[in-house]
This record gives structure tokens, C-alpha cells and sequence, in this order.
């Protein structure tokens, strides 16, 4: 798109544009060109100018004697975004929504299967759509076992009324490793389009009983951030959260950082206006259930080591909150 902006306004073609052409005046132009002719936001205008830069630095390697117009391009900033608050919805929104598949039938049974363990789990949809049999235990200490972003894999626990739902799911199937645990109507995988079509469905039922859902645009990462909302609410350290959204920085996860109010009360506060603690209470155990017990492998999990170095603390925190959810 650039060399085509810059054929239009320097009269040549590409094969004999130079590199002393594509001056920082002309990549400024390019880029008010795509905000006002081609009504470009800010986030599509900032993708196109990383890709700028990346050709730039690769041009600064090979034609140094150009480094002036190479820095000079380098130095042009993003433009700033808006924000937008994170999406998610509240626990009567969730209940709604749950309660809208037909569990009367095997299609209503796997779509309220699939929704519960997304809104408890918070596990991306690429996550979602690929775990198998073997990856669900449901011994003492029940869990899911995901390979998410960079290959990473880690186990996140399943509460007790979504371990029952999963157990009575797996049994309807026939315990197989290999089978997909939400296969879609011709036993494969579930596609995207394909969540995001029962999702639609149901979220469509709900709105019947839920009016709130009506001015809300749900897709299958709003059940991640109800996931991590829950967790939130519940006075979870935003640096648990970021361990179990499986999130490389904890960052990431302070997109949550904004507790919305419900019913008049703060989420930070309980009924009666205490102030809730902020971090799980550290160093008590339950006796009989040692870690290495609780989720197999979770500790030589890399992404975990990690924060066990940087922070000890979160993750005794971490492993109690697991206990707890397990009880």
C-alpha cells in the first residue's frame, strides 16, 4: 500500500522508487492518507506503521548511508487509542446464559458443557475447541490440561459443579483419550465460526430472561473475561489471575484493574462495606492433599517456575485457592 501511495503522488513506479523517496514526509502522508481516505482507526494505522518500521531496520543493515532518513522514519510515534472498558458479564448474565441450552437434547447438553467450563475456566476459544478426553482429570484435585500461546501448557482447576458436568459428559460419550471432548455434529472439533454460532443462539435465548444482555455484544472471549471478573470479584490477586488465564505478564491481566459496581456495592467491598482482602491468605495448607498431588505436573510448568522466582508468595497463594476450589 505505501509503494502504491507513493507511485500515485511521486509519478513512478516502484521498481524505480529509492529508498531516498520514502522520506519521513512521505510515510507521514501515507498514514493521514489511510485515516482520512480510507477512514483507517488508530489500531489499523499503527499496525501498518510497525510494518514500516520492521522494513526500515532491515534497511538500516543494508544501506547504512541512508541511516538519516531510516531514523527519521523510526522516530514517528503511534498514534494513541482509545480503550475500551473489557467486556464481561455478571454472574445473573452468566446464569442466563447457561440456562438457555436444551439439555434435554445431546446438542443442548454439549453447548451447556462447553459454556460453563469456558466462563469457569477462562480458557481461550483456540484452547477450548481442541481439548480431548485425556485432557480432563477428575480424580482429587480435578482439572484441564491446555497447550495454549507459545506452546505453553499449563492445568487449570475445575470447580465441582463443572467437574459433574464434564464427568456425566464424558461418560454420555464413551470414554476415549482421543475423542474430542466438544466435537461439533460430524465429530470433529468445533470451528469458530461454529462457537460462535451456538454462542449466538443461546445468548439470543437469554436475553428473553436477562435484559441486560440485550445492550451487550457477547463473543467467546467475554466468557474469558467473565472467568477472570469472577476471579476479580472474588478478591483474587490480579498476579493468580494472570497464572490462570495463562498470560506471560501479569500486564496483561491489569486491563482488569477497574471493578465496576454492581447492585451499589463495590466489587473491592462485601455487603457490609468491609473492605475485602486483596490477596489469598498465604503459607496455610490442607492437611492430607500435598502439592504435588493437587495437579500433576504443576510445578515444572515453565511459565510457572517463572513466577515461583519472582514471586513465592503468589504461588503458595495460588496453590491455596486451588485447594479451596477443589474442596
Amino acid at each position: 500500500m505505501l509503494l502504491q501511495f507513493a507511485q500515485k503522488r511521486l509519478h513512478k513506479i516502484p521498481s524505480r522508487l529509492r529508498l531516498d523517496d520514502l522520506d519521513a514526509a512521505l510515510v507521514g502522508a501515507f498514514l493521514e492518507d489511510l485515516e482520512n481516505r480510507r477512514h483507517n482507526g488508530a489500531r489499523s494505522r499503527n499496525l501498518r506503521l510497525t510494518a514500516i518500521r520492521s522494513f526500515f531496520r532491515y534497511a538500516s543493515l543494508e544501506a547504512p548511508a541512508h541511516g538519516g532518513i531510516i531514523q527519521r522514519v523510526l522516530a514517528i510515534p503511534n498514534q494513541r487509542q482509545r480503550r475500551a472498558l473489557v467486556g464481561f458479564l455478571t454472574r445473573p448474565e452468566i446464569e442466563a446464559l447457561l440456562a438457555a441450552p436444551n439439555r434435554t437434547k445431546w446438542l443442548g447438553r454439549r453447548d451447556h458443557a462447553f459454556l460453563i467450563t469456558a466462563v469457569q475456566t477462562g480458557l481461550r476459544l483456540s484452547e477450548m475447541t481442541g481439548l480431548r478426553h485425556e485432557d480432563v482429570s477428575l480424580g482429587a484435585g480435578a482439572h484441564v490440561r491446555c497447550r495454549g500461546k507459545g506452546r505453553k501448557e499449563r492445568c487449570t482447576p475445575l470447580a465441582k459443579p463443572t467437574a459433574a458436568i464434564l464427568k456425566a459428559r464424558i461418560r454420555e460419550q464413551g470414554r476415549n483419550d482421543s475423542k474430542t471432548l466438544f466435537p461439533s455434529t460430524r465429530g470433529g472439533p468445533l470451528s469458530a465460526d461454529g462457537v460462535q454460532h451456538l454462542l449466538a443462539r443461546h445468548v439470543a435465548q437469554a436475553r428473553k430472561n436477562c435484559t441486560s444482555l440485550r445492550k451487550k455484544r457477547v463473543s467467546p472471549h467475554v466468557l474469558r473475561h467473565a472467568a477472570a471478573m469472577e476471579l476479580l470479584q472474588a478478591g483474587v490477586d490480579r498476579a493468580v489471575i494472570a497464572l490462570w488465564l495463562g498470560h506471560e505478564s501479569v500486564e496483561t491481566t491489569q486491563i482488569t484493574r477497574c471493578r465496576p459496581r454492581v447492585e451499589g456495592t463495590s466489587l473491592g467491598q462485601n455487603q457490609s462495606g468491609q473492605r475485602r482482602c486483596k490477596t489469598l491468605p498465604t503459607g496455610r495448607r490442607v492437611a492430607g492433599l500435598p502439592q504435588t498431588t493437587l495437579i500433576p505436573n504443576l510445578w515444572t510448568m515453565p511459565h510457572v517456575e517463572r513466577l515461583a522466582r519472582k514471586q513465592p508468595c503468589t504461588l503458595r497463594a495460588f496453590e491455596h485457592f486451588v485447594l479451596i476450589l477443589a474442596a
